[in-house]
């Protein structure tokens, strides 16, 4: 595992290193999940067209993927 490192600025944004950035997909507009495990470490986890992909077996049959799915198009279109 490579440890890579970043400080929280005033307004508590993050920049989250170019390597990573790539490596999985994040670019301006992505959204992310935050989710804390049992030993109190913080899961950053984008929300990449990818990782839609991934959960929609978990999600079969539900409207609510659906509609973040358009919500998020709707989005980026919004962005250009």
């Amino acid at each position: 595992m490579k440890e890579l490192s970043a400080t929280f600025t005033s307004k508590g944004q993050l920049v989250i290193p170019v390597e990573l950035r790539r490596k999985h997909g994040i670019e301006a507009g992505t959204k992310v999940r935050f989710l804390e495990d049992e030993f109190g470490r913080i899961i950053l986890q984008p929300v990449t067209e990818d990782y839609i992909h991934r959960i929609r077996g978990c999600l079969a049959g539900g409207h609510l993927l659906e509609t973040w799915e358009t919500e998020h198009r709707l989005e980026g279109k919004r962005r250009g």
